[in-house]
């Protein structure tokens, strides 16, 4: 398994933290989410035989909110 933390920007309530959980938690090879609204951040456990960091990305703006890549989460915006 792997850990990866992602910027989420355009969360303001907890139904946003909600969608974006929801949204991470659907993809296959996705085993943990857990999502912060104060820090704006995904922390996503998976296994990355079955589930890739671009699919995250796409995941999170499909559901309207934007990926704020830096450091460790660049490999989600590749």
């Amino acid at each position: 398994m792997k850990r990866l933390i992602v910027g989420v920007a355009g969360m303001s309530c907890q139904g946003c933290v909600n969608n974006v959980t929801s949204v991470l938690q659907a993809l296959p090879g996705v085993s943990e989410v857990k999502v912060s609204l104060e820090e704006a951040k995904a922390d996503i456990t998976y296994d990355p035989q079955l589930a890739r960091p671009t699919q995250f990305k796409a995941a999170i703006e499909d559901a309207g909110f934007d990926v704020v890549c830096d450091g460790d989460c660049s490999a989600a915006c590749s």
